[in-house]
């Protein structure tokens, strides 16, 4: 048994609604044994017990990312990173340098532009004009679209020819592709780039779960992209690092629909593992997204074009759902627009009756935009609203531009609060960075580091700061059904903590997304410190 560990001289905030704020902890095996005043705790402990002194750092549950592409976010640390780039002429120049650096057979890739930023779609022309003859493919912020080389075009036999695949688009200009793909079409260059080894991968994961310690986070959700095998990637890499003793990370991993049937005829079921790698479900896609105008609307954009782009037909998703959630799996559904969510919503209900209890909720992930009848719906259907704050200040100019006063359904995390649903929250990355503490900035403040918007955008559904870090931790753990261990630092609890580098209940809200970990403990063993 190991000697009990005592924090000590520091406002310890449990997120226990029995006892929020305690001046100390024991733990002991991993577990929380005591919480409350320093004289308490101590008495409750017998025997040698070492001790640390917080010197008035604030501590928190450890976070969990309710969304991230582990596998994605690691290798895209190492490629062209267009998240800044303000202008086209930025972002060309970027590619530019970066290409002079790689070898000759070497396909240019990166991710994060924003062309809603520039003004313009980019195009193949404009890649051409600063890399020459070379395959490219660089990902939207969303993952959404993808920018991609002439080269690219004709290794992929792309031409005005091409009929654009089931749930994907490739855009044209007078019938010639212009060097944007969307959705499922991406697929079609995508599956000609050489993939990394598996070492290549570990090393990758390795120092993103690094990344991650140096936030306060121990643990993530991690759905599937949508890349053909990419959930087996992610669960295969993940043993390997659990064999080697490497995965200081706790793990709920999503298979996709490509592999929904293999994993029903083995009978997996949700909740299949333990508490650092365990299967959560089936993911599925509904629509696009805000920013590719292919998420899927009840009414058509402000701007025209339509009501976007359903990812799969809606007979087929009800379809794949009730396949998913009958066999045991729950589902874990992408729908950003207000259609996409009530199509998802409607499948689900469907799904329920008849079918097997299993201990992890169903959730729809974004729910970015909802039409005010189907907001209650997520607490009556037990629905975890898996959603990522950043996405909101990100994107609240476009949400303007393209969804107008229906804005007021959008990132609707006060209303779904209130009517009881679950909230989970995450970050997307590589989407959006892995750091949760601009989530947690947002999430409060609905604004932009600086202040942006003077008042926040559409403020009345900011949350507190207890109910934000919640959705991190409470939530998180919820969503992946280990309340009873995880998300707290009750007695009894997982002893997952941070300390942190401010106190996020006594610094401005503002200054919410300059915190960081000063020392990550998982277990009660510490896994980072500064």
């Amino acid at each position: 048994m190991d000697d009990p560990l005592i924090l000590y001289n520091g406002p310890i905030y449990t997120l226990d609604p029995s006892q929020p704020r305690v001046q100390a902890l024991a733990i002991r095996n991993g577990r929380v044994i005591a919480a409350g005043s320093e004289g308490k705790v101590r008495a409750a402990v017998i025997g040698r017990a070492e001790g640390i002194n917080l010197q008035g750092h604030a501590v928190i549950p450890a976070i969990t990312d309710a969304h991230v592409h582990l596998v994605w976010h690691a290798l895209a640390r190492r490629n062209v990173l267009l998240d800044d780039a303000a202008t086209l002429d930025q972002a060309l120049h970027r590619i530019g340098a970066a290409t002079s650096q790689l070898a000759e057979d070497a396909w240019v890739q990166g991710r994060g532009w924003d062309h809603t930023r520039w003004g313009r779609w980019p195009t193949a022309a404009d890649l051409d004009a600063v890399i020459g003859d070379r395959p490219a493919l660089l990902s939207r912020k969303d993952g959404h679209s993808a920018w991609v080389s002439s080269a690219a075009l004709r290794l992929a036999g792309i031409t005005r020819d091409t009929p654009d695949p089931v749930g994907g688009a490739i855009q044209r200009e007078h019938g010639e592709p212009t060097g944007i793909l969307q959705e499922t079409a991406i697929d079609l260059v995508r599956r000609l780039i050489p993939e990394p080894s598996q070492e290549e991968r570990l090393a990758a994961v390795r120092e993103a779960i690094s990344e991650a310690h140096s936030y306060g986070m121990v643990g993530m959700h991690l759905p599937t992209a949508m890349l053909p095998g990419d959930g087996q990637i992610t669960l295969g890499d993940l043993q390997v690092l659990r064999e080697r003793d490497q995965l200081a990370l706790r793990c709920l991993v999503y298979i996709g629909l490509d592999a929904l049937d293999a994993a029903l005829a083995l009978g997996l079921r949700s909740g299949l593992g333990d508490r650092w790698i365990r299967i959560g479900g089936t993911k599925l896609f509904a629509d696009g997204t805000l920013g590719s105008q292919t998420a899927d609307m009840l009414a058509p954009y402000e701007s025209g074009g339509g009501c976007g782009l359903p990812v799969l037909p809606v007979e087929e998703l009800r379809a794949a759902i009730r396949t998913s959630i009958q066999g045991g799996l729950s589902v874990m559904v992408h729908a950003i627009g207000d259609a996409a969510n009530r199509n998802v919503l409607d499948a689900i209900e469907a799904a329920l009756e008849g079918a097997p209890v299993v201990p992890i909720p169903n959730r729809i992930e974004h729910c970015q935009l909802l039409h005010r009848d189907d907001i209650p719906r997520f607490a009556k259907l037990g629905v975890v609203a898996s959603m990522q704050p950043i996405h909101c200040t990100a994107d609240m100019e476009v949400a303007d531009l393209l969804w107008g006063r229906r804005c007021t359904g959008a990132y609707a995390w006060r209303s779904l609060r209130n009517t009881g649903a679950i909230l989970a929250f995450g970050s997307d990355a590589p989407v959006e960075s892995l750091n949760p503490w601009p989530g947690v900035h947002a999430a409060v403040t609905r604004q932009r580091p600086g202040g942006i918007p003077a008042r926040g955008w559409y403020a009345e559904q900011c949350l507190t700061v207890e109910e934000a870090l919640c959705g991190f931790c409470g939530g998180a753990a919820a969503a992946a059904g280990a309340s009873r261990e995880q998300g707290s630092l009750a007695v009894g609890m997982l002893a997952d903590l941070a300390v942190l580098s401010a106190d996020p209940f006594k610094i401005p809200s503002s200054e919410l997304h300059t915190i960081s970990a000063r020392m990550t403990m998982l277990e009660g063993k510490v896994v980072w410190e500064r």
